[in-house]
């Protein structure tokens, strides 16, 4: 069972339907226990930073921990893979999980903000959750911060300059575009997400 973490800033209904699309036994849940129970865990994001504080609040940050040192795979989606990092500008008194080293902070005033609609990404390594798309596939993007370019980092994006597009680092994956809303490549990147291993 997949555990489709609810935070209240979630994109939850095309997220589910997309995994339903795909075969996957999802559960939407804010409840720790679930998370922790869960085969794998998606962590969707829309809306403000701050939101994220919620996840901390609810014990839902202890479980997820607990998970992801357990060698669950986890996929955090645009906020949700900002939340992976230390922390962002949009809301500077809300720490972020810390997984990966960095801010995430706001696109400049020279480009239009937000950053909607579709932009490429590009490989920038070997990749699981990647795999199977075609040279800079076009992917579905609507955000006002960017996490930077990391040592994670597996795909990138450029919009005022180069951004993380998608990090991973074992069993933890991120991407800042909306796969459930990215068409067939969206669909493979969650394919490949649901063919991960427990590690």
């Amino acid at each position: 069972m997949i555990a489709v973490i609810d935070y209240k800033a979630g994109n939850l209904t095309s997220v589910m339907k997309a995994l339903t699309a795909l075969g996957a036994a999802a559960q939407i849940t804010e409840d720790p226990a679930v998370v922790r129970a869960a085969e794998r865990v998606v962590l969707p994001g829309v809306g403000h930073f701050a939101a994220t504080a919620r996840l901390r609040e609810t014990g839902i940050e202890d479980a997820a921990r607990e998970s992801i040192a357990a060698g669950v795979p986890f996929l955090g989606i645009c906020v949700g893979l900002q939340w992976l990092f230390e922390g962002s500008t949009e809301a500077s008194g809300v720490a972020g999980l810390g997984a990966m080293r960095g801010c995430c902070a706001r696109f400049p005033d020279s480009h239009k903000v937000p950053h909607v609609g579709w932009n490429t990404i590009a490989a920038a390594g070997a990749s699981r959750l990647l795999a199977g798309l075609p040279p800079q596939p076009f992917v579905y993007y609507t955000h006002s911060y960017r996490a930077p370019l990391v040592e994670e980092t597996v795909g990138v994006t450029n919009y005022a300059g180069p951004f993380s597009g998608a990090v991973e680092r074992g069993n933890l994956f991120g991407v800042q575009f909306h796969p459930e809303k990215s068409g067939d490549a969206g669909l493979q990147v969650l394919r490949n997400f649901l063919a991960v291993p427990r590690c």
